[in-house]
C-alpha cells in the first residue's frame, strides 16, 4: 500500500520468493529487467496492470495474484508462458465481454481448475447490458467473432441470393416483362408527343384479334366471314390489314389494342406457342387494368393441356381460371348459338 510503480522490479534480491507489491501504482512488468528466477508467489492485486505479466524473468512462478487491476481482456497465453503456475487469482477486473474474453474463458476449461474464485470473482463489467454476467455464462458464436468465416457465409448467403433472384427472374420472364413495360411507356411517350391532329387512342375498331399464324386458317375462313357479314356487322382489327407500315410490331400491337373497343383472343397450343401472342396478351392485359375495362374476350379453339403453358403465361392461366370463356363447338347445329354469343360479347 506505497506509492511503488515499475521501477521497483529494478532493486530487487533475486533470491525473493514471495513478493507482495498489492495495492500500489504498478502498470506494468518490464520485460528484461525483473531476473527474479527463485520467485514462487507474486501478490499484484489492486494495481493498475492492463493485462497479465508473462513469466520470461519468472521461471519458477507458481501462484500469481492479480485481482482488481484494469484488466479488460488478459491474455490467453498465460500458462503457455508460464507452465508452472498452479493458481492465478485474477478476479474483480473490469472484464469487457467481446470476442477476445472468448479465447480466456476457454482457457479456463483446459486450464484445469487454476483459476482461483472462479466463476463468482468473474464477471462483465462492459458493455452495459452484460454487466454483472458471470464469464462462465458469457457465450458468442463463431460466426460472431471469426472475421474470415463471417466473410465467406455473407459471400455465401449473397451468392444463394444472386441465384435464386436470377432462377426466379429467369422462371418468371422478368426481363421480359420489364422489356415489354420499357415498350409500352415508350409507345405512349411518342403518343403524349404526336401532333394533335394524329390521336392515336380514338377507337377505330369494334375487336382486334389476336391469334397464332397457325390458326389463320379458322380465322379468317370462320371469324371473320361471320362477324364481318350480315345484319350488325362487325368492324376487325386484323394485324395482315391492319398494321402500319413502318412502324415497330409492338407499336401497331399497342395501337390497334387501343383503338379497339375489345380485345378477342383465339387461344390454341399453337397459341401459348407464338411469342407475338403473348405480347399482344400482355398489352391488352394491361390496358384491361389500367382503364378498369371488360375488354377482353376468350374464344377456346383447342382444349390447352396445362402443361403446355409456359410459366411467363401466368396472365393466361389466371384468366383462364376466373374469366368464363367462349368453346368453339365441334357440331355445327351449335355454331350459330356460339356466333350470337360472340356478337353479343362484342356489344356494339
Amino acid at each position: 500500500s506505497n506509492q511503488l510503480a515499475d521501477a521497483v522490479f529494478e532493486c530487487l534480491p533475486v533470491n525473493v520468493k514471495k513478493l507482495s507489491l498489492q495495492n500500489n501504482q504498478i502498470s506494468n512488468v518490464p520485460s528484461g529487467v525483473a531476473e527474479l528466477k527463485s520467485l514462487e508467489e507474486l501478490n499484484l492485486a489492486s494495481n493498475r496492470l492492463a493485462d497479465l505479466p508473462g513469466c520470461g524473468g519468472f521461471t519458477s512462478l507458481q501462484f500469481l495474484n492479480i485481482e482488481m487491476n484494469s484488466i479488460l481482456t488478459p491474455s490467453a497465453d498465460f500458462f503457455q508462458s508460464c507452465p508452472r503456475v498452479r493458481a492465478l487469482q485474477a478476479g474483480h477486473n473490469p472484464f469487457k465481454c467481446s470476442c477476445e474474453l472468448q479465447a480466456f474463458i476457454r482457457l479456463e476449461r483446459q486450464s484445469g481448475g487454476k483459476l482461483f474464485g472462479w466463476p463468482a470473482a468473474y464477471t462483465c463489467e462492459y458493455p452495459e447490458g452484460l454487466r454483472g454476467t458471470e464469464l462462465k455464462d458469457f457465450h458468442l458464436s463463431p460466426l460472431a467473432c471469426n472475421m474470415t468465416l463471417l466473410l465467406v457465409t455473407a459471400l455465401l448467403l449473397t451468392l444463394v441470393l444472386v441465384a435464386l433472384v436470377a432462377f426466379l427472374c429467369i422462371y418468371l420472364d422478368v426481363p421480359w416483362y420489364v422489356r415489354m413495360t420499357w415498350q409500352w411507356t415508350q409507345t405512349k411517350r411518342r403518343a403524349w408527343h404526336s401532333p394533335p391532329g394524329d390521336q392515336g387512342a380514338v377507337l377505330q375498331f369494334h375487336a382486334f384479334i389476336s391469334y397464332s399464324e397457325r390458326d389463320s386458317l379458322w380465322v379468317k375462313n370462320e371469324l371473320m366471314p361471320n362477324l364481318e357479314k350480315g345484319d350488325g356487322c362487325v368492324q376487325l382489327c386484323q394485324h395482315e390489314r391492319n398494321f402500319i407500315p413502318g412502324k415497330s410490331i409492338v407499336e401497331n400491337i399497342i395501337n390497334c389494342i387501343e383503338k379497339s373497343y375489345k380485345s378477342i383472343f383465339v387461344l390454341s397450343p399453337n397459341f401459348v406457342q407464338s411469342e407475338w401472342c403473348h405480347y399482344e396478351l400482355y398489352f391488352a392485359h394491361h390496358k384491361l387494368f389500367s382503364e378498369n375495362s371488360n375488354s377482353l374476350i376468350l374464344i377456346l379453339l383447342e382444349p390447352i393441356p396445362p402443361y403446355l403453358i409456359p410459366a411467363r403465361y401466368h396472365k393466361l392461366k389466371a384468366l383462364m381460371a376466373k374469366r368464363t370463356y367462349m368453346e368453339w363447338p365441334k357440331e355445327r347445329s351449335k355454331r350459330a348459338l356460339f356466333w350470337a354469343n360472340l356478337r353479343a360479347a362484342i356489344s356494339i
